[in-house]
């Protein structure tokens, strides 16, 4: 029996659809990336934001309809679309078989079991389980890289988030299994570990009462093989002087944080129920680039919130041009129903929101333009990505870039280089968010 994963939306997700995929491997499973060859299609969904829940919709209905013209016997939809909208699904789909919800990703095998014999159960289970952490996973990343879930959930609440709703409040995997499940990584080749939760900066809290992510932080610098730590979704104000030490003195962490900041008002800020204002972010970046000087910092902001007045909008756009973040998404507000947000009044047209949007990009993108330029002569370690096709040219990433969300390094050699290769290089040129560089044999830190 073939099956086809197809996994939607963010790396957490990514990590659930690994999961699932090393539970089905132990139990002889095979899989295929042919939809016309799948004899199970199991997509993992999204419905943090409108388009992502549209993405999933459509990807369910366009894999059942395999049903019809390739082999598939059973069609099954896990993640967090699963987790919120059972009922609609399957009165409204009936190609789907059967439906796991967030915190039942555990059930996949008796799923996948119960699917082929016709008698489809779904499993939607409480959003108070622990997290699984240290399971078989089959990485699905190249095997360079690997993203390492921490946790699980978030009791921000901020008003316009449905995660508490389908993922549960924030649970900490504990320590111990964080470190095996790295080791087991490490083991098959993983040299770089990105931390992902829905909060990264908060780990441990509800576990031990304090929050450990140094200390995890440190555990994981001891794993032989393991020579790159990233560290995304940092609220700002859990983001404590002991991880800015952390940070700056263990070698094999990146100096690259993600400080998911959302708007530069603070009126809307408020709104937004953020726990902190526009000062209080200045401070914490202050503190960042003072102690590590050449830290990158990723955010990303949301534009068209309800209530946005056009000086909201202004004070934003001098907000980003003050803080200068080397890296920066935005997102146009999504009303998400049982939302706080999506009941306030004076909602944002769309058209102005991706007016506003294209306006911080753009400012963004000469920010970012400069910060490449002034990246020409430096000289740092990059990690190979692949090489392109019909070139002797190579992808490469530095610690400034995260995968699959920001730049690449771009490296013309006659060498033989393979994916998770270090090298030394010197940036020679740039060209708008990529650098281009070549390797360095003379190399100073």
């Amino acid at each position: 029996m073939k099956i086809l994963f197809v996994s939607l939306g963010c790396d957490k997700n990514l990590v659930d659809s690994e999961v699932m995929l090393g539970m089905l491997s132990e139990k002889g499973y095979s899989f295929t990336d042919d939809e016309t060859q799948a004899d199970i299609i199991v997509v993992n969904t999204c419905c943090f934001i409108g388009d992502a829940k549209e993405e999933s919709i459509n990807t369910i209905l366009e894999m059942a309809e395999f049903k019809k013209t390739g082999q598939l016997k059973a069609l099954i939809v896990t993640g967090c679309l699963a987790q919120r909208y059972q009922k609609e699904i399957q009165e409204e789909i009936e190609e789907v078989d059967a439906i796991i919800g967030t915190s039942a990703i555990d059930k996949i095998v008796e799923t996948v079991e119960s699917v082929l014999i016709g008698k489809g159960e779904n499993h939607i289970e409480p959003l108070d389980a622990e997290p699984l952490g240290d399971k078989k996973r089959v990485v699905t990343t190249g095997g360079h890289y690997a993203y390492l879930k921490i946790a699980e959930g978030c009791e921000k609440h901020c008003t316009y988030c449905i995660i508490p709703k389908v993922r549960g409040n924030y649970r900490s995997v504990p320590m111990e299994k964080l470190v095996s499940e790295a080791k087991k990584l490490a083991e098959d080749g993983v040299k770089e570990l990105v931390l992902v939760a829905q909060e990264t900066t908060l780990y441990g809290k509800d576990l031990y009462g304090e929050k450990r992510l140094p200390q995890l932080l440190r555990k994981l610098c001891e794993i032989p093989g393991i020579y790159w730590i990233r560290i995304l979704y940092c609220y700002p104000e859990e983001i404590t002087d002991e991880l800015i030490e952390t940070i700056k003195q263990e070698k094999k962490i990146c100096n690259y944080l993600d400080i998911p900041i959302q708007h530069g008002s603070d009126a809307i800020l408020r709104r937004m129920g953020r726990r902190t204002d526009s000062g209080e972010i200045r401070q914490i970046v202050k503190k960042l680039r003072s102690s590590i000087p050449d830290i990158c910092l990723r955010t990303t902001l949301i534009t068209g919130f309800p209530g946005e007045t056009e000086a909201d909008h202004e004070t934003l756009l001098e907000f980003v041009e003050e803080m200068k973040f080397d890296r920066l998404g935005v997102f146009t507000y999504s009303p998400e129903e049982d939302t706080p947000a999506a009941g306030m009044e004076d909602q944002i047209c769309g058209e102005v929101k991706e007016e506003r949007k294209a306006q911080i990009m753009e400012l963004q993108q000469d920010i970012a333009y400069e910060a490449a330029e002034n990246m020409v002569g430096k000289m740092l370690y990059a990690m190979i990505e692949g090489k392109m096709a019909d070139e002797d040219a190579y992808v490469a990433r530095t610690y400034k870039d995260a995968p699959n969300v920001d730049g690449y390094l771009f490296i013309n050699t006659e060498e033989t280089l393979m994916s998770g290769d270090f090298i030394k290089v010197r940036v020679t040129g740039s060209y708008e968010y990529d650098l281009i560089g070549e390797i360095c044999d003379e190399f100073t830190e």
